[in-house]
């Protein structure tokens, strides 16, 4: 099984690169975030993408997320649900055979911090509601934390900056003690340059001066079967890569 996170940054400016990317990729799962976009803005293309389950979440000219599943993988009807505590169209999920997903869009707290720290504390009561419930989660996307220093470039560390401050960290670390493992860092666990996210200016993307900010979250047991990862880092022009996971 492969599933890939992406944030847009704008669906409709990257609608030719995602159609390319299902094209060519053809993931059994993606997860989008940032769309900017309503449902009846999508492009023609991607409202109901050939051999997709599509569900589209979002408002006009900020936020949303995507989730899309693969017939051939996933066959029959799918419900789409999102918790309680989704505010501005920032999480979907899907109980699928064996696992729930979720494509997770959590705020940046540049405008209101205590929003970002309150979206976080529910997320963890929701991963842990769902390992009390003996629910396995696979939850990808941009959660707008850089887990550790380790995970921003040393020339973007700042002391106490939103994104890399203890708070936020720690609630990060909360929801992953419920039973859930970091595939990506699991998977590549050496890697001093692993990003993911790269501000638009001055060619950092392009010298990879970033930050590792969206994830693949996976409980233990779904992520003991994860055997490869990736970040494309070429693809695209958002300042954001896809990041790939596969499974077995």
């Amino acid at each position: 099984m492969k599933l890939v996170t992406w944030n847009v940054n704008g669906i409709r400016a990257r609608e030719l690169q995602l159609v390319e990317w299902l094209e060519k990729e053809k993931p059994d799962i993606l997860c989008l975030q940032e769309l900017k976009a309503a449902p009846e803005q999508l492009p023609l293309s991607l409202a109901s993408p050939e051999g997709y389950t599509a569900y589209w979440h979002g408002h006009k000219g900020y936020s949303g997320v995507g989730l899309l599943l693969r017939r051939e993988t996933f066959a029959g009807d799918i419900a789409f649900t999102h918790p309680d505590f989704d505010h501005e169209t920032r999480i979907v999920e899907a109980r699928l055979p064996g696992f729930t997903v979720a494509s997770v869009y959590v705020p940046n707290g540049g405008k209101d911090f205590a929003a970002k720290l309150a979206f976080l504390e529910a997320m963890g009561r929701w991963a842990a509601e769902a390992r009390a419930a003996g629910r396995v989660l696979l939850v990808s996307g941009d959660l707008n934390v850089a887990r550790t220093d380790r995970d921003v470039h040393p020339k973007e560390r700042k002391a106490n900056a939103i994104g890399q401050r203890p708070d936020e960290r720690g609630l990060l670390e909360r929801i992953l003690a419920e039973d859930l493992v970091d595939v990506g860092r699991a998977l590549d666990p050496d890697n001093e340059n692993l990003f993911t996210y790269w501000a638009p200016w001055r060619q950092l993307k392009e010298r990879n001066i970033g930050w590792r900010i969206d994830f693949v979250l996976a409980s233990s047991s779904l992520a003991k079967t994860s055997k490869a990862t990736r970040v494309y880092r070429e693809f695209g022009t958002s300042d954001h890569a896809p990041l790939l996971v596969e499974f077995g």
